[in-house]
């Protein structure tokens, strides 16, 4: 299911008198693969970072322009369009969605979402149970969502949406407020997800360690519009500087080993394990 922004526009309106404000988004051309990527999309507050988001799935209707999902067309002159279906295709996991749970017990939770969208309460079981294996907490299905602990609410309430397989994942800073082995796990759950199952993911992320580790593609947003669009080794060699991005850390420890050392490690080392298997195979002549 591939994504198309054509001249797409958004304005926030006023209350009074009908007037516009300046676009939060403005004049956006973007298309997104129909199987396999990993995007990211990063910029400042206030950059339309979430604004783009939104289009995806039809939360907000372009004031300008068009969104095709697919052969759906998302516009302002569209707003009777029926959404269901775009939703059950591209799962939307906001910040901190466990604040969305709200059923009596863990099991009840995720099943909610496929029941939402026409499965049988038989493939919904079965595919909350999946999930949770996949998830690590088959063992809580019992409990109440309420009286566990924080990291594996946010197993829950992701574990909710993935239970109905959609297409697309959206994800709206998904480790905030997590600790660094939760973070972890769940990011390396979307890898596979992305690489073993041609999922796209369209990820907006603060961390920049992330976008490095992980992403097949990134997208910085700048005053609503998009100021760069490419691969994050291209976007970290020198262009982070233009937008005033951090260097992730693992490109700062390349740095320093190759500055104060005899190594010559290139940047096609994602995270510290990738650096370590280089060094250990002699992997640094550059």
């Amino acid at each position: 299911m591939a994504i198309r922004f054509n001249e797409v526009s958004y304005f926030y309106e006023k209350k009074k008198k009908n007037q516009l404000v300046p676009a939060a988004i403005k004049d956006i051309n973007l298309n997104i693969e129909e199987v396999g990527e990993f995007v990211t999309i990063v910029g400042h507050t206030g950059s339309g970072k979430s604004t783009l988001l939104q289009h995806i799935n039809g939360l907000i209707l372009p004031t300008k322009g068009e969104v095709l999902i697919g052969d759906v067309k998302l516009s302002n002159k569209n707003k009777k369009l029926k959404l269901k279906p775009i939703r059950k295709k591209i799962g939307f996991v906001f910040q901190f969605p466990e604040y969305q749970l709200f059923e009596e017990t863990v099991l009840k939770d995720i099943v909610y979402g496929p029941k939402n969208f026409g499965f049988t309460d038989e493939e919904a079981r079965k595919r909350a149970v999946a999930i949770s294996k996949e998830f690590n907490i088959y063992d809580i299905l019992d409990k109440s969502p309420f009286n566990i602990s924080g990291g594996q609410m946010r197993k829950v309430a992701i574990a909710g949406i993935l239970a109905y397989s959609p297409d697309i994942l959206l994800l709206d800073e998904p480790t905030r407020g997590l600790d660094p082995l939760g973070a972890k796990e769940i990011m390396d759950f979307f890898k596979k997800l992305q690489r073993d199952y041609n999922k796209t993911i369209i990820m907006i992320t603060h961390d920049m360690d992330l976008v490095y580790e992980y992403s097949t593609r990134v997208i910085v947003m700048e005053k609503g519009s998009i100021a760069f669009d490419g691969k994050k080794e291209e976007l970290f060699k020198e262009e982070y500087k233009k937008y005033h991005l951090t260097k992730p850390t693992i490109l700062k420890t390349i740095d320093y080993i190759n500055s104060n050392t005899k190594y010559k490690i290139d940047y096609n080392n994602y995270n510290l394990n990738d650096l370590l298997k280089s060094l250990k195979a002699g992997d640094f002549n550059g």
